[in-house]
């Protein structure tokens, strides 16, 4: 069953065709990596499926719903969430604040946050599951100041994760977090419930293969593959567009 559908995705810029009848679906627990080169237009489908930039033709549904021409808050509020897109972080306010925030805004109650949100149990109980879910817990009292900044992109995941999206969208999740931390950022991705449908761009091809079931390939606007991550590897197109090296090094762990 398809949750998640994108049809002949088409947008240019002047003479361009930085998407050029795109198309993908996602069912319920898929994780599908989206790679490609620098300016193969992965930021822009991106844009396009999230409603901050308006396609030339294509359509986009989601649950059976036609979104195509809705604005981007309203598919958030019908669960398609993508990190970039959450509050940015604030650097004097708590782990804890922020998710209350986005549970808050959620439902409609953001103004209620000027009060006490620590009287409001169902709240309380909701942060502490996500922020216990993303190995937060021990840091929800800090100012995001005082956390690492892996910890930080793992706040913005619990953020995303608080507006109960039904299809997340991860932009680089890993980018500028010290290989040292990597690994925090996997174990929160293998730790999103099962149901929940994945679309990540990442450029760290060690992360992109262990969390991938299957692997996109754009080039010039346009899919050069898509299927399972070890056929990636062997695809000519995708070896002279992208990997390159990495695939001819075999260096997958």
């Amino acid at each position: 069953m398809s949750l998640f559908e994108v049809k002949n995705l088409r947008k240019n810029f002047g003479g361009l065709a930085v998407t050029d009848n795109v198309s993908l679906s996602l069912a319920p627990g898929d994780r599908l990596a989206l790679i490609g080169p620098n300016g193969a237009g992965k930021t822009t489908f991106v844009n396009l499926v999230t409603g901050h930039i308006k396609p030339d033709g294509g359509s986009i549904a989601l649950a059976g719903e036609d979104v195509t021409g809705l604005k981007a808050r309203q598919r958030v509020s019908r669960g398609l969430v993508r990190s970039f897109q959450v509050t940015r972080l604030f650097a004097d306010m708590t782990p804890q604040e922020h998710v209350a925030l986005a549970i808050l805004q959620r439902d409609g109650k953001s103004t209620r946050m000027f009060g006490r949100h620590d009287a409001m149990r169902p709240v309380v109980e909701e942060v502490g599951e996500i922020l216990n879910l993303l190995g937060l817990n021990e840091l929800a009292h800090l100012k995001v100041r005082e956390i690492a900044y892996g910890q930080q992109r793992l706040l913005e995941i619990a953020l995303a994760m608080a507006l109960r999206p039904k299809v997340l969208l991860l932009d680089e999740p890993a980018a500028g977090v010290p290989q040292a931390e990597t690994a925090r950022i996997e174990r929160a991705l293998d730790m999103l419930p099962p149901d929940l449908a994945v679309l990540m761009i990442e450029h760290d091809m060690d992360l992109v293969f262990r969390f991938a079931k299957r692997v996109m390939v754009l080039a010039a606007g346009t899919v050069i593959f898509d299927g399972s991550p070890q056929d990636v590897k062997q695809d000519v197109a995708v070896r002279e567009a992208y990997l390159g090296s990495y695939a001819n090094a075999g260096s997958v762990a």
